[in-house]
Formats: structure tokens, sequence, C-alpha cells
């Protein structure tokens, strides 16, 4: 039994596509030690698009066509799903848990994608609503990547501020695939923001926070989990204490959980020296719930079968993480977990934001 994924595997988004490839391999890995499902093993083949959606065509086309693949999964971002899922849909293949959080992926009129993960406009209202309640913040500006990726996290964040009354005090924006971010950040600070919101990928997110950081403009930094934690938190160094990060997905140490007690164990089976993540958490996610797909359907699989007993499951469990779908509503969870870079560079879940007198 074959999946598909075109994701980023070099370039300055690859950290993500790594990531998933990882989580989605081990989940895959552990079932498959198992015996597979209905002594079907899973194999996992991942195509580099370098977070282009060129590529992300191309490479759609040739796992349909060439590789046969019975479903795509962990397709990473939104410009790349956005030039996928036409390929994808036009031939009748699944498309389960992209990493990303676009709105037109949640449209009900899509019939073949399995949303997993909660949304942008989710993890954005999150922001807002953490920044205006608990610091009070009133001055909040957004920084973002500009391309179909950004522009969702953007219009998410400005109609949280919308709901408030509020109004972005400044904006910044930078190209795909880039880190230039100076200008971008220029523009940020004529708006004199208490709070940033930043809607892009860990490169050039770093490099902003460490120039606003090094030149003495220190808000509050926030951003989105489509940044990859683990690489930020990497690139940062000594300027990422204190920056937040909404994440969509438990944190992956948490073994009271019993999903990322069994994340970790497959982790440590398949790839020993891999580091937990926020990212290959998401992956194992995503094989697990293509797994629970495929054990719905029993020994008479086929794609309609697949997507129905996602799809029209009103609630299922992965081990203690909730999923929800329905006639209208292609995704799984709506949970979004607030996070932090400690004094040590590693995340510590909060509940809220702190000010530099709590931190």
């Amino acid at each position: 039994m074959i999946f598909g994924q075109s994701a980023a595997f070099s370039g300055p988004a690859q950290e993500l596509g790594k990531g998933m490839r990882l989580g989605i391999e081990a989940a895959f890995d552990e079932v498959n030690q198992q015996g597979g499902v209905h002594d079907r093993e899973l194999k996992l083949i991942s195509h580099d698009d370098t977070y282009e959606p060129e590529a992300a065509i191309a490479n759609t086309i040739r796992l349909i066509e060439e590789d046969r693949v019975f479903a795509l999964i962990g397709e990473v971002g939104t410009p790349t799903s956005r030039s996928a899922t036409p390929v994808a849909s036009e031939a009748d293949v699944p498309f389960i848990a992209p990493f990303t959080g676009a709105a037109f992926l949640r449209d009900p009129g899509w019939a073949n994608i399995v949303n997993l993960r909660a949304s942008y406009a989710q993890e954005t209202e999150e922001m807002v609503a953490r920044m205006t309640t608990d610091l009070g913040i009133e001055r909040i500006a957004i920084m973002y990547q500009d391309d179909s990726f950004g522009r969702t996290g953007y219009q998410g964040a400005l109609a949280a501020l919308q709901r408030r009354g509020m109004e972005p005090v400044s904006v910044g924006l930078y190209p795909r695939n880039t880190t230039a971010v100076k200008t971008g950040l220029l523009d940020l600070q004529r708006g004199d923001p208490e709070g940033v919101i930043i809607v892009g990928a860990y490169d050039p997110v770093a490099e902003l926070i460490s120039w606003a950081r090094h030149t003495g403009f220190d808000p509050v930094f926030i951003t989105i989990s489509f940044v990859g934690s683990n690489a930020l938190a990497r690139e940062l160094g000594s300027y990422g204490e204190g920056v937040y990060v909404t994440q969509v997905v438990p944190f992956p140490t948490d073994e009271s959980i019993p999903i990322v007690s069994s994340y970790l164990s497959a982790l440590a089976a398949y790839a020993p020296d891999a580091e937990p993540g926020f990212v290959s958490l998401e992956g194992y996610l995503a094989g697990r719930l293509a797994i629970a797909g495929l054990e719905r359907c029993g020994r008479d699989l086929n794609r309609a079968c697949f997507l129905d007993g996602l799809l029209t499951t009103d609630s299922m469990e992965l081990e203690g993480f909730p999923l929800s779908f329905g006639p209208d509503d292609n995704q799984g969870s709506d949970q979004v977990f607030l996070t932090v870079i400690g004094p040590d560079g590693g995340y510590i879940p909060t509940e809220v934001l702190l000010g530099p007198e709590d931190a």
C-alpha cells in the first residue's frame, strides 16, 4: 500500500518536509512491524518540491501516474497544496493531513481532502485573544510571507483584530523562500507595535526576530505553527527566549498523553537519533489517521471507503487526541496550544502570555 508525499526536502523550508516525512514513516514502520494493516504493508514515497508550487504539481502528477499511490499525505505548505489539490481531485486521489491551516482546504466542496490540524484562522484568533487578554496589548502589527500562505494567515489575524474593533498598527511582508526581511522589519517598526504576529517559515522568521532584537526593537513576538518550531529555536539561538509559537499538536514529550507516548516509542524504534518535535509529531498523527482510515475499510479496500471511513465519522480518537468530522467539516482537530522558547532554547508549554515582569 503506497502513499505519496510532495514536500520541501531542500531549501529554507526543508526541515518541515523532513519532519513530516519522519513522523509518517515512524507511524508506518510501527504498524508494519505488527504485520501491516489487514496484512498490507505501508510505504511512503516522497518527492522534493522545494516549497514551490510548480514543482508540487509535477510531483503530484508523478506520484499519481507513475508511482501509482493510493493516497497523498503530508503535503507541506499552502502554495504547494493550492497547486496540488486540483490534480489530486481530478484523479479522485485522497489528500490527507496537509501541513497547512489554509482556509481553502476546509471548503466543504472538496470530496477528497481530510485535514488533521486546526486552521490558521483558529491560531491567529488565539494569538490576538492572548495578546489582548493576557497582556492588554492594543498595538499589534503583522509580518507575513508574500504568498497564499502568508495572506491566509494575514487575513486570519486581520479578522481577529477586527472582531475586537482593532486594526494592525503596521504590516510588513517578505518574499517566499528568501530571508529578505529587512524592508518588512522597517515597515513594522513604523507602527511602534507592542506585539507582532508573524506568518512565515523558520529561516526568515529567525532572521526577522534576530535583526529586530539586535537593533533594540523588542515587542512580543508570536508566530504560527507552520514556522517549524525546533528549527526556529535552533536558528534563533540566544535571540529566541520569550518568542511564542502557537501549536496544533500536543507537546511532543508529554508522555501523559497516550498518542505522544506511542509517538516517542515509534520514533525511538525507527530513528533512534531523531529529536522529538512538533512537526514530526504532526507527521506521526497524519500517519496514524491514514492507518485508522485503512483499518475501518477492512480487507475490501478502495479510496471511497477510505474517505468515507474518515469523513463520515462524527468523532474518533487517536489515543487521547480527539478528532471530529461531519458532513460539512473535513477538519478533525480544533485544538490550539501555546508554547514559548525558554532561557535554555527549549520550548515550554504555557496557558497564557507572560509580561517581562512575569517571565
